[in-house]
């Protein structure tokens, strides 16, 4: 008996350790909950002072005071343009603040001053059951796809790739359509695909994305077109001043950025969109004439219009300072030319600059033809909806609606323009033996010598 008495001691013993080894600490929770502000309450019976932090940051606001086009100006995801996705927030609350680190963003209103709408779930949780809907709140109860908030909460701990990836992998419409260099292949990627995460060092994103007071350092340059990679880079951790054992090739990192060497390719784990059509949209296709590209990804959808993937792609390479040239809601546009939304800042000529790689999207929006400003457009809203575009399909409705939420003028009639918008890469770091080498630039044609201010390769000479 007593043997027994000690065995079933041991049993529980190992059952409770492998619980809190998996689980955290949070094994006492037991709820339940009725919504996720229910289970932030309790979060801030504890840590109430991590969440006034989280309030401060930037994945909350969606904006800050910085510098943009030469003005200082609260800018960020919260009113930025673009041409993925659903361009800009603006009338979209409901779509694109599941990815907001909150709870109940469905419309201009939301309160960003109460605690309680934070959400710690997103990123803390590990079951991965997790998601949110409409307005950023996780179905509960009754409703389709219910989230078991007291399992969730109970598995709290350090973020992992996987709570960073529920919003950065998926951006812009799907699985590394917006990056490039972020996708899910890096959930768990092999060292080819990234010699950081997958390598020995097995890293996480906060390896580098360091989280302290929870103000995670590193911001895409669409929504921080000043930070620039001065904010975070390679030499955060490689600090050796002469970094390689050939003479040449230290000389380059004066001007030629890490990347440009050590990132030869990127979408190397997912397809990204390369160009997107937004003018083909609306179109009623036979199932025949669906198609897919040889990737598997759909090349025409009803919602989105024509796009075009690749993966294994070679960068385009820039002149980059650390600052971005970056189009704006209510900007005046040339519709006769090519619409820049984003263009990295730097030429030949500037100290500051280094060739830095680039993905290009290339896309075709609309705009409004009697006030040239890039158009703001109603995509997201229920089944009732009369102006969400992907409930009705109708562009007029839905740029009226979406310039309307953005307080701008709409003239009532709207035609198409192409844009570039530029996505920097950092990611998808190949082992040291996959970098580039000197014949890769000098002799192949891989640099466009060019198109960064050189009338032949500079290894011929300056020119």
């Amino acid at each position: 008996m007593k043997m027994r008495l000690l065995l079933l001691a041991a049993l529980l013993s190992f059952h409770a350790s492998r619980a809190l080894a998996l689980d955290g600490t949070h094994m006492f929770i037991t709820g339940p909950f009725n919504s996720g502000q229910e289970v932030t309450k309790l979060c801030i019976g504890c840590h109430e002072n991590l969440t006034w932090q989280i309030m401060k940051t930037v994945h909350w606001t969606w904006s800050k005071q910085q510098t943009v086009n030469g003005k200082s100006i609260e800018y960020g995801k919260k009113n930025a343009i673009g041409s993925n996705g659903c361009f800009a927030l603006p009338s979209n609350w409901q779509g694109c603040t599941s990815c907001h680190a909150g709870y109940g963003w469905s419309g201009a209103a939301f309160d960003f001053a109460k605690p309680e709408n934070v959400d710690c779930l997103v990123c803390h949780e590990t079951t991965l059951t997790y998601k949110k809907g409409p307005g950023g709140e996780p179905p509960v109860g009754s409703e389709a796809g219910a989230v078991n908030l007291t399992e969730v909460a109970r598995s709290i701990t350090r973020p992992r790739r996987t709570a960073c990836g529920f919003c950065h992998f998926n951006g812009g419409g799907g699985d590394g359509y917006k990056h490039g260099d972020l996708d899910s292949s890096l959930d768990n990627p092999t060292p080819e695909i990234d010699v950081h995460m997958g390598g020995k060092t097995k890293f996480t994103c906060e390896s580098c994305h360091k989280a302290e007071g929870h103000g995670v350092k590193g911001e895409a340059i669409s929504v921080s077109p000043g930070s620039g990679p001065r904010a975070m880079g390679c030499t955060d951790c490689h600090t050796k001043k002469d970094i390689h054992k050939s003479v040449a090739l230290n000389k380059h990192i004066r001007r030629v950025a890490c990347q440009t060497c050590h990132i030869p390719f990127y979408a190397k784990g997912k397809p990204t969109v390369i160009s997107w059509d937004w003018s083909t949209a609306g179109r009623d296709l036979k199932p025949e004439e669906m198609k897919k590209d040889a990737s598997g990804e759909k090349i025409y959808d009803k919602t989105k219009g024509d796009l075009t993937f690749g993966t294994n792609l070679v960068p385009t390479y820039m002149w980059y300072n650390g600052s971005v040239e970056r189009a704006l809601i209510g900007d005046k546009i040339n519709p006769t030319e090519v619409v820049r939304l984003s263009t990295p800042r730097g030429s030949r000529d500037d100290p500051e600059a280094k060739i830095y790689p680039f993905k290009v999207l290339k896309a075709k929006q609309p705009y409004d033809v009697g006030n040239n400003t890039l158009a703001v457009v109603n995509f997201y809203g229920p089944s009732t909806s009369e102006s969400a575009y992907w409930v009705n399909f109708d562009w007029n409705k839905a740029i009226e609606a979406g310039m309307k939420a953005a307080g701008q003028p709409y003239s009532g009639k709207y035609g198409w323009v192409d844009t570039t918008m530029v996505w920097s890469l950092n990611h998808m770091v190949a082992p040291k033996e996959q970098a580039l080498r000197c014949i890769d630039c000098h002799e192949k044609g891989r640099i466009k010598w060019n198109e960064l201010g050189y009338h032949k390769d500079l290894r011929l000479g300056r020119y």
